[in-house]
Protein backbone atom coordinates (compact mmCIF):
# COMPACT_ATOMS: atom_id res chain seq x y z
CA UNK A 1 0.00 0.00 0.00
CA UNK A 2 3.03 1.94 0.47
CA UNK A 3 3.75 2.51 -3.28
CA UNK A 4 -0.12 2.72 -3.79
CA UNK A 5 0.05 5.68 -1.56
CA UNK A 6 3.23 7.06 -3.02
CA UNK A 7 2.74 6.67 -6.52
CA UNK A 8 -0.96 8.27 -5.94
CA UNK A 9 0.76 11.34 -4.18
CA UNK A 10 3.63 11.85 -7.21
CA UNK A 11 0.22 11.75 -9.55
CA UNK A 12 -1.25 14.81 -7.79
CA UNK A 13 1.69 16.89 -7.55
CA UNK A 14 2.47 18.05 -10.46
CA UNK A 15 -1.27 19.55 -11.11
CA UNK A 16 -1.22 21.36 -7.26
CA UNK A 17 2.10 22.23 -8.01
CA UNK A 18 1.58 24.25 -11.23
CA UNK A 19 -1.36 25.99 -9.63
CA UNK A 20 0.77 26.84 -6.47
CA UNK A 21 3.68 28.21 -8.65
CA UNK A 22 1.46 30.44 -10.65
CA UNK A 23 -0.34 31.91 -7.71
CA UNK A 24 0.99 35.53 -7.63
CA UNK A 25 1.20 37.75 -4.93
CA UNK A 26 -1.35 39.81 -5.44
CA UNK A 27 -3.69 37.21 -5.85
CA UNK A 28 -2.60 36.12 -1.65
CA UNK A 29 -5.55 38.55 -0.28
CA UNK A 30 -7.95 36.57 -2.52
CA UNK A 31 -11.02 34.53 -1.09
CA UNK A 32 -11.05 30.74 -1.72
CA UNK A 33 -13.72 28.06 -1.24
CA UNK A 34 -12.66 27.30 1.73
CA UNK A 35 -14.68 29.48 4.30
CA UNK A 36 -12.52 31.89 6.74
CA UNK A 37 -9.07 31.06 4.39
CA UNK A 38 -7.72 33.82 1.94
CA UNK A 39 -5.52 32.12 -0.59
CA UNK A 40 -2.95 32.86 1.93
CA UNK A 41 -4.22 31.37 4.51
CA UNK A 42 -4.90 28.21 2.32
CA UNK A 43 -1.11 27.95 1.10
CA UNK A 44 0.12 27.56 5.28
CA UNK A 45 -2.20 25.63 5.86
CA UNK A 46 -1.32 23.62 2.91
CA UNK A 47 2.30 23.96 3.26
CA UNK A 48 1.94 22.70 7.11
CA UNK A 49 -0.25 19.34 6.07
CA UNK A 50 3.25 18.41 3.40
CA UNK A 51 5.31 19.05 5.72
CA UNK A 52 3.20 17.35 9.28
CA UNK A 53 2.57 14.34 6.97
CA UNK A 54 6.38 13.53 6.44
CA UNK A 55 6.54 13.20 10.28
CA UNK A 56 3.21 11.42 9.84
CA UNK A 57 4.59 8.85 7.56
CA UNK A 58 7.46 7.95 9.84
CA UNK A 59 5.18 7.74 12.80
CA UNK A 60 6.17 10.79 14.76
CA UNK A 61 3.56 13.16 16.70
CA UNK A 62 3.12 16.35 14.59
CA UNK A 63 1.82 19.68 16.17
CA UNK A 64 -1.23 21.47 14.12
CA UNK A 65 -1.77 24.32 16.56
CA UNK A 66 1.43 26.01 15.69
CA UNK A 67 0.55 28.17 12.27
CA UNK A 68 3.96 29.46 11.22
CA UNK A 69 4.17 31.83 8.42
CA UNK A 70 5.87 29.50 5.17
CA UNK A 71 5.47 31.98 2.58
CA UNK A 72 8.43 33.64 3.10
CA UNK A 73 11.33 33.49 0.88
CA UNK A 74 11.00 31.74 -2.24
CA UNK A 75 8.27 29.70 -0.96
CA UNK A 76 7.01 28.54 -3.77
CA UNK A 77 10.11 26.36 -4.46
CA UNK A 78 10.18 25.28 -1.12
CA UNK A 79 6.52 24.53 -1.55
CA UNK A 80 8.63 21.71 -4.42
CA UNK A 81 11.29 20.65 -2.02
CA UNK A 82 8.55 19.33 0.80
CA UNK A 83 6.30 17.96 -1.40
CA UNK A 84 9.32 16.24 -2.86
CA UNK A 85 10.54 14.78 0.88
CA UNK A 86 6.27 13.79 1.17
CA UNK A 87 6.66 11.36 -1.35
CA UNK A 88 9.76 9.90 -0.33
CA UNK A 89 8.18 9.84 3.21
CA UNK A 90 5.25 7.94 1.87
CA UNK A 91 7.82 5.50 -0.46
CA UNK A 92 8.84 3.80 2.56
CA UNK A 93 6.65 0.64 3.21
CA UNK A 94 6.77 0.45 6.48
CA UNK A 95 5.00 4.14 5.87
CA UNK A 96 1.76 2.62 5.41
CA UNK A 97 1.60 -0.13 8.45
CA UNK A 98 -0.36 -0.47 11.57
CA UNK A 99 -1.91 2.46 12.90
CA UNK A 100 -0.73 6.18 13.32
CA UNK A 101 0.19 6.89 16.79
CA UNK A 102 -0.40 10.73 16.11
CA UNK A 103 -3.88 10.58 14.46
CA UNK A 104 -5.19 7.05 15.70
CA UNK A 105 -6.06 5.68 12.43
CA UNK A 106 -5.20 3.04 10.27
CA UNK A 107 -1.44 4.49 8.21
CA UNK A 108 -2.99 3.81 4.77
CA UNK A 109 -6.23 6.64 5.74
CA UNK A 110 -3.37 9.21 7.09
CA UNK A 111 -1.62 8.77 3.40
CA UNK A 112 -4.97 9.24 1.87
CA UNK A 113 -5.87 12.33 4.11
CA UNK A 114 -2.51 13.83 2.50
CA UNK A 115 -3.81 12.91 -1.15
CA UNK A 116 -7.22 14.24 -0.42
CA UNK A 117 -5.90 17.63 0.70
CA UNK A 118 -3.44 17.82 -2.38
CA UNK A 119 -5.84 17.31 -4.80
CA UNK A 120 -8.91 18.91 -2.64
CA UNK A 121 -6.42 22.41 -1.74
CA UNK A 122 -5.22 22.57 -5.52
CA UNK A 123 -8.61 22.83 -6.69
CA UNK A 124 -9.33 25.20 -4.07
CA UNK A 125 -6.69 27.57 -5.55
CA UNK A 126 -6.98 27.36 -8.64
CA UNK A 127 -10.70 28.19 -8.48
CA UNK A 128 -9.67 31.05 -6.04
CA UNK A 129 -6.65 32.53 -8.72
CA UNK A 130 -8.72 31.85 -11.90
CA UNK A 131 -6.03 28.56 -13.24
CA UNK A 132 -6.76 25.74 -14.73
CA UNK A 133 -6.96 22.14 -12.62
CA UNK A 134 -6.60 19.10 -14.39
CA UNK A 135 -6.04 16.39 -11.32
CA UNK A 136 -4.94 13.03 -11.56
CA UNK A 137 -7.92 10.85 -12.44
CA UNK A 138 -6.26 7.87 -10.36
CA UNK A 139 -6.16 10.46 -7.31
CA UNK A 140 -9.64 11.56 -7.77
CA UNK A 141 -10.72 7.70 -8.66
CA UNK A 142 -8.88 6.46 -5.00
CA UNK A 143 -10.22 9.39 -2.53
CA UNK A 144 -13.89 8.69 -3.06
CA UNK A 145 -14.41 5.94 -0.69
CA UNK A 146 -11.88 7.45 1.70
CA UNK A 147 -13.76 11.02 1.45
CA UNK A 148 -17.45 8.99 2.04
CA UNK A 149 -15.49 7.48 5.32
CA UNK A 150 -14.29 10.46 6.83
CA UNK A 151 -17.24 12.20 6.28
CA UNK A 152 -19.28 12.02 9.28
CA UNK A 153 -16.42 12.92 11.71
CA UNK A 154 -14.82 15.72 9.54
CA UNK A 155 -17.95 17.08 9.23
CA UNK A 156 -18.46 17.19 13.08
CA UNK A 157 -14.85 18.32 13.17
CA UNK A 158 -15.85 21.24 11.06
CA UNK A 159 -13.25 19.81 8.22
CA UNK A 160 -16.03 19.13 5.60
CA UNK A 161 -19.20 21.52 5.40
CA UNK A 162 -22.38 19.30 4.74
CA UNK A 163 -22.15 17.64 1.19
CA UNK A 164 -23.33 19.03 -1.75
CA UNK A 165 -25.52 17.28 -3.78
CA UNK A 166 -24.06 16.68 -7.53
CA UNK A 167 -25.51 14.64 -10.38
CA UNK A 168 -23.78 10.90 -11.10
CA UNK A 169 -22.90 12.11 -14.27
CA UNK A 170 -20.43 15.11 -13.81
CA UNK A 171 -16.63 14.46 -13.51
CA UNK A 172 -14.80 12.45 -10.71
CA UNK A 173 -13.54 15.68 -9.30
CA UNK A 174 -16.90 17.75 -8.96
CA UNK A 175 -18.16 14.81 -7.13
CA UNK A 176 -15.22 14.47 -4.62
CA UNK A 177 -15.67 18.29 -4.34
CA UNK A 178 -19.27 17.78 -3.25
CA UNK A 179 -18.29 15.11 -0.70
CA UNK A 180 -15.92 17.38 1.17
CA UNK A 181 -19.18 20.56 1.11
CA UNK A 182 -17.31 22.26 -1.73
CA UNK A 183 -19.61 23.30 -4.66
CA UNK A 184 -17.76 22.59 -8.00
CA UNK A 185 -19.49 26.18 -9.44
CA UNK A 186 -17.91 28.17 -6.89
CA UNK A 187 -16.28 31.23 -8.46
CA UNK A 188 -14.79 34.71 -6.24
CA UNK A 189 -17.14 36.58 -7.93
CA UNK A 190 -20.84 36.25 -6.58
Amino acid sequence: MATETSDLLAAAVPPTVAVVRGIADDQLHLPTPCRDYSVHDLLNHLFQVVVNFQDLAVKRGVTWAEKPDHLTDDWRSRFEVEIDRLIVAWSDPASSEGVSPGMGMPQTTVGGMALLDLTVHGWDLAVATGQPYAPAPEATGALHQLTEQLGPTARQMGVFADPVPTDPTVPDLDRLLGLTGRDPRWSAIG
